[in-house]
């Protein structure tokens, strides 16, 4: 088997898709006679800067010599590539699979979900594992590229592998005839409410019931129709045939680590560092703040070390769970670390604060007491009783304990949406 890994084939500008390319290079082979096991969709590290809004690497397995994979990608990347933007530099790396991928290969991998690589060290495992590549532009895409094959061939090193098929999830990808792109897609949204409502769970972040968005259709002026994502590859399938829609070029299954939450590392607040994504544990030691825009911050504390926290306007209503947060609650934030504060996309309760202090109220006229000066309590003037201090009262609260996360709509490809399960506590799904 030979893998084919492609990466940074796309434009945030001119539009074009990474998938589109990798499944162009599975129908070009398929010409030839060349049976394909499998198309991978990779998601990489979503804090990265340069990458398009997914960060997808593709991978190809495909029953052929090497050399006939590298003609036909070549000549395809040569024809496809966005490589007209002066941000895409294309990246193509082909490799014999001997005996599953070599162990560096497979940690480089692994650290590509969480960490910016470097284009050298890229290099060197190619060389090192005499694998063939080639570059456009400068080739950045090549990290990406040998990313792709990494997480998605087999590995030598059972206890160490960085992939967990069984999370692994499907996408069905539709492609608009090339004349069309650029245009405005035509597809009936009943057929689409339709079809989500018929295969949710199996079926997710097919549309927003909240906004009434179609999540599997993109904006972007690329190749892509819809995508259809899910557990089962013959639910997706059915899916994205009961839609209504313009006519589609082709189509293609994705095996992917969409879903799955591969990018977060559990972790400590003194420890986070910007750039990765983390599960961190802490307490809300400062009330939830809305700020210009909309977007609501608040700070979580754990042994003496604060991390502020985020909830931006694009999220939607998930701000309102957060809002709901009080000082005292303990929680576990999920989300990506970016100039010190960690840009929420999932939190759980852990424990909720019930008991508020407030000013008393006098026990004769019943009105709020006033203070009496610093440390020196509370009276009531007009009566002249007193009180040493404020009090205890339990308080309803508008959470549970559980998990909480953001709606469809605003959902990053490779984080886990709450209705897959796997979770430590109940949990509150957004449809």
């Amino acid at each position: 088997m030979t893998i084919v890994g492609i990466d940074d084939t796309d434009s945030r500008t001119r539009g074009m898709c990474t998938t589109y390319l990798g499944v162009r290079i599975a129908d070009a082979l398929r010409e030839r006679g060349v049976p394909i096991r499998r198309l991978c969709l990779v998601r990489l590290n979503p804090a990265i800067e340069h990458k398009t809004r997914g960060n997808a690497a593709v991978a190809v397995h495909a029953d052929c010599d090497p050399d006939v994979a590298f003609e036909v990608a070549t000549e395809l990347i040569d024809r496809l590539a966005e490589t007209d933007d002066p941000n895409t530099r294309p990246g193509l790396v082909v490799a014999p699979d001997r005996d599953g991928s070599p162990d560096a290969v497979v940690e480089f991998a692994g650290r590509g979900l969480h960490e910016r690589h470097d284009l050298e060290e890229a290099l060197t495992l190619i060389e090192g594992a005499d694998y063939r590549q080639a570059g456009w532009a400068g080739g950045r895409g090549r990290i990406g590229a040998l990313a792709a094959v990494g997480a998605s061939a087999p590995s030598t090193a059972e206890s160490d592998d960085p992939r967990s098929f069984e999370e692994w999830t499907y996408e069905h990808i539709t492609y608009r005839e090339r004349e069309r792109w650029g245009t405005p897609r035509v597809i009936d949204p009943d057929s689409v409410f339709a079809a989500a409502d018929g295969a949710y769970p199996e079926v997710w972040d097919t549309v927003d019931r909240g906004t009434g968005d179609l999540v599997c259709v993109p904006s972007a002026p690329g190749p892509v129709l819809h995508g259809i994502r899910g557990d089962d590859p013959e639910i997706v399938r059915e899916v994205a045939a009961r839609i209504e829609s313009e006519p589609a070029e082709r189509t293609a299954t994705f095996l992917t680590n969409q879903g799955t939450d591969a990018h977060l590392l559990p972790g400590e607040i003194a420890t986070a560092r910007n750039g990765r994504a983390y599960r961190l544990e802490g307490t809300v030691s400062s009330p939830p703040e809305t700020r210009r825009g909309g977007h609501v911050f608040l700070t979580i504390e754990d042994g003496g070390r604060t991390m502020e926290c985020a909830a931006f306007e694009p999220t939607k209503r998930f701000r309102n769970r957060v809002r709901a947060l009080r000082t005292g609650d303990r929680i576990v934030a999920c989300g990506e670390v970016s100039d010190g504060t960690l840009k929420l996309e999932k939190f759980a309760v852990r424990e909720l604060n019930r008991i508020a202090h407030e000013t008393p109220d006098c026990p004769d006229c019943g009105r709020s007491m006033e203070s009496a000066g610093r440390d020196q309590g509370y009276r009531c003037r007009d009566c002249g009783t007193s009180s040493n201090g404020k009090v205890e009262i339990q308080i309803e609260r508008d959470l549970e304990p559980g998990w909480y996360e953001v709606p469809p709509c605003a959902r990053r490809h490779v984080a886990k949406p709450l209705i897959r399960g796997g979770f430590d506590a109940p949990i509150h799904p957004e449809r």
